[in-house]
């Protein structure tokens, strides 16, 4: 299960926008604050299979604009080559990574 969670609080950094309002709020209230659905339900004034749905739904959006786009892959193949930079003896190139790493954990 906390594989699950790990990938889809991944998957959200990256896809969340693209959700609407409700989606983005009922997911991060699962995955992040990690609510249970009946309190989830409690909050929305909802059933807690309306919840259990719409976060179903939303994993698949979220799968589907991965399979599609691809950004989390290609941000953990960069991250995996960052770090074998690092490992490098060149105080430079060290530079430069960290630059490079400032440049992924921007947040808009």
């Amino acid at each position: 299960m906390l594989a699950k969670t790990e990938r889809m609080n991944l998957l959200l950094d990256f896809y969340e926008n693209l959700l609407t309002k409700k989606q983005k709020d009922i997911m991060n209230l699962y995955y992040r604050e990690d609510l249970s659905l009946q309190e989830i339900a409690d909050l929305n004034k909802t059933s807690r299979s309306a919840v259990y749905d719409l976060l179903k739904r939303c994993e698949k959006i979220l799968e589907d604009y991965d399979i599609k786009l691809q950004l989390v892959k290609k941000y953990q193949k960069r991250n995996n080559i960052y770090q074998d930079m690092l490992k490098l003896e060149d105080e430079t190139l060290k530079v430069l990574v960290y630059k490079c790493l400032e440049i992924e954990n921007m947040e808009d």
